[in-house]
C-alpha cells in the first residue's frame, strides 16, 4: 500500500471529528450557573423574538468550502430552529462531500421540546432525534443498516439549543468582561461539557457590503477559543474557530455558488506535525524518544503503560508478546468488564457481530492468537477508504469499508464478542516527517496490547503516540490543533 494511501485512511475520521467541534458540537447547550446566574424566568424569554432566514458561507482560510441555511421563526408551541449544512472536505487531495441537518423545537422560553439530527455523506447515514419530557432526554439513533436504538438519559437541567444560548446574549446588555457557563450535550458522542462564553466588546464589522454593529464574544470549548459576532436582532454575522475555518453570512445566491476547492486546502496536512528529522525502519523500533510541547500531559493519557512521560520527555517502548503464547487461565476483573460491554455504536452482543467473531476464531485459540486472527482479517477484508461518518460497528461490518476510525471501532466489537476486552485509541503516528492524528485498538490479553488493524500490526510500532483512550474521547484532540510539536530526540532498534 503506498504511504499516499496509508495518510488518507490514518487522518480523516479524526479531521472530521475535529471540524464537527465548530460546526455542531455547540448546537446543543445546557444552561448551568456561571460567574453570572440566570434562570428560563428572565422577563427577556417572554418576549418575541424575531424570524430570521440566513444563509452563511463556509470558508478555510480564503477558501469557500461549503455553505449553511440557519431558520429561527415563531411557530405555536415556541419556536423552532433549522440549520442545513453543505461541505466539501479535502484530505490528501481526495474531496468528499458532507451534509448534516440539526432541527430543534423550543418552548416560548427557549428551553429544547425535541430535536433531529441528520449526517449524511458518500457511503454513510446517520441519524438521531431527541424529545425531552420531565427529566429525561430520550435519545433514538439509526444508522443506514441497523435498527433505531432508544437511550434515556437522566437531566439535571433544562437542555437549550444553542440558537437559544445566542439570544440570551443579544438580549441581556452584557458589558465587556462578563461571562457565562454553559454545558454543552453533543449528539455525536452523547456527553456533556462545559463551554464558556464571554462578552468582549462591540463592533463595526462589514457584512454583504453593508457596516453592522454586532457584539463579539469568545467561546471557549474544550481549551479551544472561537469568535462570534452577533447582530442587534440575535443573528450570528460571523463565526471564527479552529483549522483556519470560518462562517461569514452572505446572500443565498451566493451560498449556493459552486465550490471549487483549490490546492491549499487540506484538512490532513493543515493539523499534522511537522517533526525535526526521519524516523526510519518505524516497523523494527523497539524504543522512541520524543520531546513534546503544547501538549498538556495532565489533560491526556500520555503516561502508562508502553508509553513513559518525564519532563516533556516521551519514551515509548515495543510491547512484548513472547510472554503471552502460553498465558495463565483466564479471568476477567470487574474493571476489564467495562470493555466488553456493548455500547450504541460498538454492538458486541449483536447477533451478527458476534457471528463474524466465532466465525473467524476457534474455540481452541488462546486470546492472543484470536486477537491475531481478528486483526488480520479487519485489515484484509475492511476497504481501506476514508469516509465522513460516526463509526458504527454492524454498518461497517455490512459495507467493509472505513478509515482508521472504522476499523478500530468494528475490532473493539468483534474483540468483546470473542471475549476479549478491548478500547479504542487515538494520538498521532508518524509517516514521511510527519505526524498525522490516527486512531487503532489496545486489546487486554493478560495485559494491554495495542493493535493497528489498519496497519496489520500487533503490537502497533512505536510512533504510536497515543494521547487519549475511549472511542467518545476523541473529539478533545481538538485542543492540539496549531498548538502541539513534537521533536525526534532518538530512537533504537
Amino acid at each position: 500500500m503506498s504511504i499516499r494511501r496509508i495518510k488518507l485512511h490514518w487522518i480523516i475520521g479524526t479531521l472530521f471529528l475535529l471540524l464537527f467541534i465548530f460546526l455542531l458540537s455547540m448546537r446543543l447547550g445546557m444552561f448551568e450557573k456561571g460567574e453570572g446566574d440566570f434562570r428560563e424566568g428572565y422577563t427577556f424569554y417572554a418576549q418575541t423574538r424575531p424570524d430570521r432566514n440566513v444563509w452563511m458561507n463556509i470558508y478555510q482560510e480564503e477558501q469557500k468550502i461549503g455553505y449553511a441555511h440557519r431558520q429561527f421563526f415563531k411557530t405555536i408551541e415556541g419556536y423552532k430552529f433549522l440549520e442545513s449544512v453543505y461541505m466539501q472536505i479535502n484530505t490528501m487531495g481526495m474531496v468528499q462531500d458532507i451534509r448534516f441537518k440539526t432541527e430543534g423545537n423550543l418552548h416560548h422560553q427557549l428551553t429544547l421540546s425535541s430535536f433531529r439530527f441528520e449526517l449524511l455523506s458518500s457511503l454513510f447515514r446517520f441519524k438521531a432525534r431527541g424529545i425531552v419530557k420531565d427529566k429525561t432526554l430520550t435519545l433514538f439513533i439509526t444508522s443506514a443498516t441497523g435498527p433505531e436504538q432508544k437511550i434515556d438519559l437522566p437531566l439535571k437541567k433544562k437542555i437549550n439549543l444553542l440558537a437559544g444560548v445566542l439570544e440570551f446574549l443579544s438580549a441581556e446588555n452584557l458589558k465587556p468582561g462578563v461571562s457565562r457557563t454553559f454545558h454543552v450535550f453533543d449528539p455525536i458522542t452523547m456527553t456533556e461539557r462545559p463551554l464558556k462564553v464571554l462578552m468582549l466588546e462591540e463592533e463595526t464589522i462589514l457584512v454583504m457590503e453593508r457596516q453592522e454593529e454586532a457584539k463579539k464574544v469568545s467561546v471557549d470549548f474544550m481549551g479551544v477559543s472561537q469568535l462570534a459576532w452577533i447582530g442587534k436582532d440575535g443573528t450570528v454575522l460571523r463565526e471564527e474557530g479552529s483549522l483556519g475555518v470560518r462562517l461569514e453570512q452572505v446572500t443565498r445566491e451566493e451560498a449556493l455558488q459552486k465550490i471549487t476547492l483549490l490546492p491549499g486546502t487540506d484538512l490532513a496536512e493543515f493539523a499534522s506535525i511537522p517533526v525535526n528529522r526521519v524516523i526510519r525502519n518505524v516497523a523494527q523500533l523497539n524504543e522512541l524518544k520524543l520531546r513534546l510541547d503544547g501538549i498538556d500531559g495532565k489533560a491526556l493519557f500520555l503516561d502508562g503503560g508502553r508509553q513513559s512521560l518525564r519532563d516533556k520527555v516521551l519514551t515509548i517502548r515495543r510491547e512484548s508478546i513472547s510472554n503471552l503464547l502460553f498465558p495463565p487461565a483466564k479471568k476477567v476483573s470487574e474493571e476489564m468488564k467495562t470493555y466488553l460491554e456493548s455500547t450504541p455504536l460498538i454492538q458486541s452482543d449483536h447477533p451478527e457481530i458476534k457471528a463474524k467473531a466465532k466465525e473467524i476464531l476457534s474455540e481452541s485459540d488462546s486470546d492472543l492468537v484470536k486477537a491475531g486472527k481478528l486483526v488480520k482479517w479487519v485489515n484484509e477484508n475492511i476497504q481501506k477508504r476514508p469516509v465522513l461518518s460516526v463509526p458504527n460497528a454492524l454498518e461497517i461490518l455490512h459495507r467493509r469499508v472505513g478509515d482508521c476510525n472504522e476499523h478500530a471501532v468494528l475490532l473493539t466489537a468483534l474483540a468483546r464478542a470473542a471475549g476479549i476486552p478491548a478500547e479504542v485509541e487515538a494520538g498521532l503516528v508518524y509517516q514521511g516527517g510527519r505526524f498525522y492524528y490516527h486512531a487503532w485498538n489496545v486489546l487486554h490479553l493478560g495485559t494491554w496490547i495495542t493493535a493497528d488493524s489498519v496497519r496489520g500490526q500487533l503490537p502497533s510500532d512505536v510512533t504510536h503516540i497515543r494521547l487519549l483512550r475511549g472511542a467518545e474521547r476523541q473529539i478533545d484532540l481538538v485542543r492540539l490543533i496549531g498548538k502541539a510539536r513534537i521533536e525526534v530526540l532518538n530512537y533504537s532498534k
